[in-house]
């Protein structure tokens, strides 16, 4: 709407020119009203369009002389709604006689009352004014060429300087459409009103403006209200505005909160047209608890390629207390405190379609960031960026949620996760590249320091890689990639892990940890799909793992193994131990994960008098664990010379999920064939005295 509100301007201007020329011709006549029809003549002559002068014309005479009119139509442009393009219901203007002898203009104030303009553009994009503006073009050439052709042949004469005074201008109850075919958009701007003071080249002037704007489309309704001082030269090139105050509020269904205003206020403005450049002091910009204010600000190229650069400034406000009075509903989150103080201070350099901040200082709550964001094109979302948190809490923000229920998820899988969150689209016009680096982060309860992400999105490929050099006495890195041209998105993931302590890792996790030791990882994955669970479903890949002297809680292969002997030879159990765990010096394996399946075959542990090997599966989605370890106690380990003397062997199955397994012994494993022959005696006899079918339970139960 910046260039319709030009022709309305321009629109304006050029009708009280009119009615000042007609009130300088008009006293030299009789009665203006017979002259009627040669008005509209020339009119018609000039623009090709029908002007209806209603009502009856007024004049004044010595010492001012004037014109007053009723009711005055300009007719639309043909193809355009058959309506007027223009109306004034009433206007009053007076030119003072013996000033104009001296090459003065001192005109009384004008008096627009019941203006009515209609705006329109059709399919095509031609405005219903473009012939107005190339018609004044066309007349505006030719002298100009005429003058230039005859400078050779004689001197420019000397002008003589005029000048220009107005009593002020009064514009009341007015109304502009505007009607856009090509978009589709209808706005209607309705009482706007206008007041000036005395205006004159080179000298201040007081301009008080309001109007009400309905958008048809959105059906919201603007309040507008302008109050400023702005002096202009005689060229009509600088401007300067002074104690500007600017205030819109917004209303409708489609604004937060239903009522939203919004306040800008300017000291000073300088605009020069020919050197193109502005100076603004003093802007702040207040909307509802958000203060933004910039003390100086410049720009160059405003009329070619507009550019503005300035500090700017946010006072501390509350996000949360902002988005209540918007009536956007805050999610619950883990502090009842988070997101209640946010402020910021930038360099700010800005077009019409990109805006660089640099020296960036933002303080989130208890977290400080700083760096630079270089958005190099709006409409190709080109993004370029460096940030440095000193902490970030992320599980502030978080829902709350309960420790023993968190799903396995490595960083990299959490930050895929995130990015999931995004809408495809956003993530396939995203061109970013950049670099996040954080001293601490603690995100689902792992706590972080030292970490690096950098993110790189082109052509709807998103890349990251991220790494961790603190993390649980270890180290991580990794690396993501999400391809989003398909109907889902295509996540690989590539991770490493180095000398992580995994029981203060499961501590903080899970809120327990049934294991301690040093652990070695890596995993290649890839799955298919836009959320979390689609992509625990689909997720394939490798994963291997070394652990070192570890400690498995809650399990004791050593009682296992007695607790089986004991049923086997029917003497009493060994005793409860609350403290009840398994020792081993390394434990490896290697595992392929197909659908969210995680098989592992190779699973081997050790330790001085222990061996285990084990296979087995895991449901990512559920958690289910369907495993069978094959276990012995050793009484001596093994020499060059010497096989190792197992004490006792035992088959464990394992079934439940992985934050509460389940144990059984597979008894049959525990049976000697000493111990076998017996049991077999033993069915043999309860099948005759039972009858059969009840050895054959008893085998069932032993398999």
């Amino acid at each position: 709407m910046g260039k319709p509100f030009k022709i309305i301007l321009s629109t304006i201007a050029a009708m009280i020119l009119l009615l000042i020329a007609v009130a300088c011709i008009l006293p030299f006549v009789i009665d203006p009203n017979d002259f009627k029809p040669e008005i509209a003549a020339a009119v018609k002559d000039k623009t090709g369009r029908d002007l209806v002068l209603d009502g009856e014309l007024k004049l004044s005479l010595f010492p001012w002389f004037g014109i007053s009119t009723e009711k005055i139509a300009l007719s639309n442009a043909p193809g355009f709604q058959d309506r007027p393009f223009a109306t004034i219901e009433e206007s009053h203007v007076k030119v003072l006689l013996l000033p104009l002898l001296s090459k003065k203009v001192e005109v009384s104030r004008i008096d627009l009352k019941g203006l009515i303009l209609n705006l329109a553009r059709n399919k095509q994009g031609i405005t219903n004014w473009s012939d107005l503006i190339d018609s004044d073009d066309t007349k505006t050439a030719a002298p100009a060429a005429a003058v230039v052709g005859k400078q050779d042949e004689q001197p420019t004469p000397t002008a003589i300087p005029v000048t220009f005074t107005i009593g002020g201008i009064a514009i009341e109850n007015a109304r502009i459409n505007w009607d856009d075919l090509k978009t589709e958009k209808h706005i209607e701007i309705k009482d706007l009103n206008l007041n000036t003071d005395q205006f004159a080249f080179d000298e201040p002037v007081g301009i008080a403006a309001s109007m009400t704007a309905l958008d048809g489309r959105s059906k919201s309704i603007q309040a507008i209200k302008l109050n400023t001082e702005l002096t202009v030269n005689e060229k009509l090139d600088t401007f300067a505005l002074r104690h500007s105050d600017l205030q819109v509020t917004s209303s409708g269904e489609n604004v937060p909160g239903k009522s939203l205003t919004t306040a800008l206020t300017i000291a000073d403005v300088a605009l020069d047209m020919n050197q193109q450049t502005a100076k603004i002091y003093g802007l702040q910009l207040k909307s509802g608890d958000v203060t933004l204010a910039a003390a100086e600000m410049t720009g160059t190229s405003i009329k070619d390629k507009p550019s503005f650069q300035g500090l700017v400034t946010v006072a501390p406000f509350s996000p949360a207390k902002v988005m209540q009075q918007l009536a956007i509903a805050l999610p619950a989150m883990q502090d009842a405190n988070a997101l209640s103080k946010l402020s910021a201070n930038f360099d700010l350099t800005a077009t019409t379609d990109s805006a660089d901040l640099q020296n960036l200082g933002l303080t989130l709550d208890d977290s400080q960031i700083k760096g630079f964001i270089n958005i190099k094109d709006f409409a190709q979302s080109i993004i370029s960026f460096n940030l440095d948190i000193d902490a970030l809490d992320v599980d502030r923000y978080l829902s709350p949620a309960d420790k023993s229920s968190k799903p396995i998820a490595s960083p990299a899988v959490l930050l895929a996760a995130g990015l999931s969150v995004l809408p495809v689209e956003t993530l396939r016009k995203l061109n970013a590249d950049g670099t996040v680096s954080l001293g601490k982060l603690k995100v689902n309860d792992l706590a972080m320091q030292d970490i690096h992400i950098n993110l790189s999105s082109k052509n709807g490929v998103v890349t990251t890689q991220q790494s961790i050099k603190q993390f649980y006495q270890g180290s991580y890195s990794g690396n993501l990639s999400m391809d989003t041209h398909g109907d889902k998105s295509a996540l690989a993931v590539t991770e490493k892990i180095d000398h992580v302590q995994i029981e203060p890792l499961l501590k903080d996790y899970k809120g327990e940890a049934r294991m301690s030791g040093i652990v070695d990882a890596s995993a290649q994955l890839q799955g298919l799909g836009h959320k979390a669970d689609e992509l625990k479903a689909s997720l394939n890949g490798q994963l291997s793992f070394l652990f070192k002297d570890g400690v498995i809680k809650g399990f004791n292969l050593q009682k296992i193994i007695d607790e089986g002997k004991a049923l086997i030879k029917g003497s009493a159990l060994p005793s409860d131990n609350k403290n009840d765990q398994t020792l081993f010096s390394e434990m490896s394996g290697t595992a392929t994960i197909t659908n969210g399946l995680i098989q592992n075959n190779d699973l081997v542990a050790k330790s001085s008098k222990l061996r285990v090997d084990g296979k087995g599966n895991i449901n990512l989605n559920s958690e289910a664990l369907d495993y069978k370890i094959d276990a012995k106690l050793l009484d001596a380990e093994g020499t060059a010379t010497e096989p190792e003397q197992v004490k006792g062997a035992v088959a464990i199955n394992i079934a439940g999920t992985l934050s509460k397994p389940i144990y059984t012994i597979d008894i049959e494993s525990l049976l000697t064939d000493k111990n076998k022959a017996k049991v077999e005696k033993l069915i043999d006899k309860l099948d005759k005295k039972l009858g059969s079918g009840v050895g054959d339970l008893l085998k069932n139960f032993l398999k």
